[in-house]
């Protein structure tokens, strides 16, 4: 099979016969849902997806980081991020599958605003220790249990609704207890979170950071002291960061052409592009896709 020009999306899509916005399986289930015969499948999720590992061990490839896994570990993985799910069966675990909006909103107290602040910042991977873990699993079987009681009912909703929540902030606790955030920053995390926001709607429209700034109203050096003090970099480099990610998706899951790509992303020239990718990952487009290629970065879409 020739390889896409395209990357794979992937929607929230549960069975017809299932009308609820949250969907928890076993491994072994979601396995059973990917196309046959492929060992692996690179995708871009539309939703939530929490990923609770308790038996065996692997490797998560997630936006070309590689995240060792064992008993207790917790992938968060976020609507936009693209992953490479393995098929081997040497390992088993819970998989919970949830819109965006399915988030339970957090008008109110200071302290809620927080947690939801928490939740959203919640790592990509994550050691469970051992009640946490085991808290985790129950809390997984019991949403997967309420759930298969139908018909379905806006109580049955309600319910799993604050059951995630639950989990949720069992999860940024132990998050929270392992990363103590610093004293003083709610005002710059929440300004860094509306940038972040921005940024994922217009980065290929808006390369320069003072449109941002413009549309959020405060200054360029607000943003970067935001940038800085709640995800370690500047502004700009996380603009050009999310722009290089998005790139470097492109030409290792996709055989689009490098001008079609430019074009993607928002570059008027093709060699624009070029100079810019060199400049930022240190090699070009082309050099790119080849080491990827070698690596078997791709070979799921052969």
């Amino acid at each position: 099979m020739a390889r896409a020009r395209h990357i794979e999306t992937l929607p929230y899509r549960p069975p017809l016969q299932y009308a609820l916005d949250l969907e928890v399986m076993t491994v072994d289930e979601l396995r059973g849902r990917m196309p046959p015969g492929q060992r692996h499948f690179v995708h871009r999720i539309e939703f939530h997806m929490l990923v609770l590992v308790t038996r065996g061990r692997f490797t998560h490839m997630v936006d070309f980081e590689y995240y060792p896994c064992a008993k207790g570990t917790l992938l968060a993985l976020r609507p936009g991020q693209v992953q490479r799910f393995e098929r081997a069966p040497g390992w088993q675990g819970w998989v919970a599958m949830f819109r965006p909006e399915f988030l339970l909103p957090l008008p109110g107290p200071v302290i809620d605003v927080q947690a939801r602040e928490r939740i959203e910042a919640l790592p990509t991977s994550l050691e469970l220790g051992p009640r946490t873990l085991a808290a985790a699993v129950e809390g997984l079987q019991r949403i997967r249990d309420d759930a298969g009681v139908l018909p379905p009912t806006a109580e049955t909703g309600a319910l799993l609704r604050h059951q995630l929540y639950a989990l949720l902030l069992r999860l940024a606790i132990e998050a929270v207890g392992r990363r103590a955030l610093q004293a003083g920053t709610a005002g710059s995390l929440q300004r860094f979170r509306r940038f972040q926001a921005a940024v994922e709607r217009d980065y290929v429209r808006e390369h320069g950071l003072a449109g941002y700034a413009r549309r959020l109203g405060c200054s360029e050096r607000s943003l970067t002291r935001a940038a800085l003090e709640s995800a370690g970099i500047g502004a700009k480099a996380y603009l050009v960061n999310r722009i290089v990610l998005e790139a470097k998706r492109l030409l290792a899951h996709t055989v689009a052409p490098v001008a079609n790509i430019a074009v993607d992303l928002g570059f008027d020239e093709a060699t624009n592009f070029v100079k810019f990718f060199r400049r930022e990952a240190g090699c070009s487009p082309g050099e790119f896709r080849r080491q990827q290629v070698e690596a078997g970065m791709a070979d799921s879409l052969d």
